[in-house]
């Protein structure tokens, strides 16, 4: 454990040559009052910040839930995907949606289908206390104020998501990005700016980098923003074999560098796996490299409270640095960085993905912060999500672990033949192709949500009975292949 000890002290000293250059930023939060006007003392804080108890909440589905799943899409949209036509959109709005007549030449025709392709993994993006909480900070607000988080972006509001999720995450503290991409790409350009200012003002010689250890399936966020710092002279990359721990331990025990770092997703967006969180922590002891993880799909699906996939795996401690998400489970959108707090004013110091972006609107702030107050009181939506994947598991004899099903079906072709009959049959499931995933590997991705029904999957998996033998399914790994 002695260089994660050095870590401790490695930032330490970055940012007190941040505060020597004084480059070292601070975040001033800018108070937006509610009613009454003048509020003062604790009457103000009770202005400021919304009592818990005010959220509505409901214990089983209700009728709006089914809004998260159910979609429509005109018709001239439809035809063009069964056939395969390429589109740009056009067809989606009629004049008749902008208030004119309707015309002969754009009728008011549209597809029901079920949506089995979203993040939306709990079904919060329809709850109505989450919509009411963006309308209220909407009508007493507006969308300001706009700026950076550095400048006059950074609220009350955003202090309260803060530190709400902070205490999801079981950290110090937390810092709010726009986007879960901004959030990864701020991480890796700032754990590179560690050797660059502890070379002091020269460009870090190689002993003196930081290693960071990527797996090969990580997310395109991770694998930029990992890029940007090896362009700048202070990492040393090193790519292991996607969950190989017998890979990662040669190449930790083989490096000489002494700041090390292995970055991981906790729950793989496009393999539905999960990072081997146990071995990760056993190597992180024998090596002490500092320790991160994208928990973009397991916030708020994961671990009895909705803390993630640390918290499922029981090693929420092990982690240095969890990096997550607001678009997925929550419903919203924004990303956000939880880690200590010398951690947080590092980053919020260098990384230049938060830096040089405009916080997000106050509405959204608010509604993602009552969307984490929503996702932890309403435990039965990760008890239906789990009880879906089951039931999956059950219809089709697929061994899968997640709400993420990664059917992999090869050639492209082969892919948007089955996604075309998936959407003949009345369900939105997207054939995913390079470049998100390697050649040959093009496959279809299904997603579970809390909003599905056990009667869904039984009509999806007849559906896809109908294009792919279950029988003939196996296991490569931790990737599910599908013979058409």
């Amino acid at each position: 454990m002695e260089v994660l000890n050095s870590w401790d002290q490695w930032v330490e000293e970055s940012l007190s040559k941040l505060e020597a250059l004084q480059l070292l930023r601070s975040l001033r939060p800018i108070y937006l009052r509610n009613e009454p006007q003048n509020p003062i003392g604790d009457e103000y804080q009770k202005a400021s910040k919304p009592i818990e108890d005010d959220f509505e909440v409901f214990d089983k589905m209700q009728p709006f839930d089914r809004s998260s799943v159910e979609v429509e899409i005109s018709e001239p949209t439809f035809l063009k995907w069964v056939h395969e036509v390429t589109s740009s959109g056009d067809e989606a709005v009629c004049r008749d949606d902008l208030g004119d007549h309707k015309s002969e030449s754009c009728p008011r025709r549209f597809k029901k289908l079920l949506l089995f392709s979203g993040n939306d993994y709990l079904g919060l993006s329809s709850h109505p206390t989450i919509g009411k909480a963006a309308a209220k900070a909407a009508q007493e607000h507006g969308m300001g104020p706009r700026g950076s988080a550095l400048i006059c972006g950074y609220t009350n509001y955003h202090g309260m998501l803060e530190s709400c999720l902070a205490d999801l995450k079981k950290k110090e503290d937390c810092l709010l990005c726009p986007t879960g991409f901004a959030a990864n790409m701020a991480t890796m350009v700032t754990l590179g700016n560690v050797s660059s200012l502890l070379a002091s003002g020269r460009k870090p010689l190689q002993h003196e980098r930081v290693a960071i250890f990527s797996d090969a399936l990580n997310h395109a966020s991770i694998i930029d923003g990992i890029r940007l710092a090896e362009r700048q002279g202070s990492v040393e990359v090193f790519i292991y074999r996607h969950c190989n721990m017998t890979h990662l331990n040669a190449l930790l025990s083989s490096c000489t560098m002494r700041k090390k770092v292995v970055v991981t997703d906790s729950l793989f967006s496009m393999d539905g796996d999960f990072a081997p969180m146990i071995e990760l922590v056993k190597l992180r002891k024998k090596y002490g490299f500092l320790l991160v993880i994208d928990d973009a799909h397991g916030t708020f699906v994961c671990g009895k409270s909705g803390g993630g996939v640390a918290e499922e795996f029981n090693c929420e401690k092990d982690v240095d640095i969890c990096i997550g998400t607001l678009s997925k489970a929550a419903g919203c959108h924004g990303g956000f960085i939880a880690c200590s707090k010398k951690w947080k004013q590092l980053i919020q110091s260098r990384g230049r993905s938060f830096i040089f972006s405009t916080a997000s609107p106050v509405p959204i702030a608010s509604a993602a912060h009552a969307a984490v107050i929503v996702a932890r009181k309403e435990t039965w939506r990760r008890r239906e999500i789990w009880d879906r994947v089951r039931d999956f598991r059950a219809l089709t004899g697929i061994p899968i672990s997640s709400p993420i099903i990664s059917l992999i079906i090869g050639s492209e072709d082969k892919a948007l033949e089955a996604s075309r009959h998936l959407l003949r049959s009345g369900f939105h499931v997207t054939a995913i192709r390079p470049p998100t995933v390697p050649p040959n590997s093009c496959r279809l991705r299904v997603t579970l949500c809390a909003t599905h029904t056990r009667d869904d999957l039984k009509r999806l998996t007849a559906a896809l009975s109908r294009c792919i033998n279950f029988q003939d399914i196996s296991i490569n790994g931790s990737n599910v292949y599908a013979r058409m």
